[in-house]
């Protein structure tokens, strides 16, 4: 199975699942959020350092940012890592407020 992102509203967090070497899938990591009046704020992203070097980050930030879009949420990126993504891959800039982009160096 491909890794893949999931919605956890009830842990407000979207998590990445991932195979690990052939034991199954499991949690891999995951970017909790903070979820009020159409904006997602970013807090904290982590990827289990058994999953490293996976591009599974990348892939976890990409799918949380194509659902906030999906569902016309705005983001705003406190995290540093979701930040930074966003920072490499301009063309989801237009998903944090174009007011609030200077705040978040985008």
């Amino acid at each position: 199975m491909d890794p893949h992102v999931i919605d956890r509203p009830e842990k407000s967090r979207y998590e990445i699942v991932a195979t690990d070497d052939g034991k199954g899938t499991e949690t891999a990591g995951y970017a909790e959020y903070h979820l009020s009046e159409g904006e997602i704020a970013f807090i904290h992203t982590e990827i289990d350092p058994r999953f490293g070097g996976r591009g599974l980050g990348g892939l976890l930030a990409r799918g949380a940012l194509d659902d906030a879009r999906d569902r016309g949420l705005r983001v705003l990126p406190y995290c540093p890592f979701i930040r930074g993504w966003i920072g490499k891959h301009p063309d989801y800039a237009g998903v944090v407020p174009e007011g609030r982009r200077a705040r978040f160096s985008l």
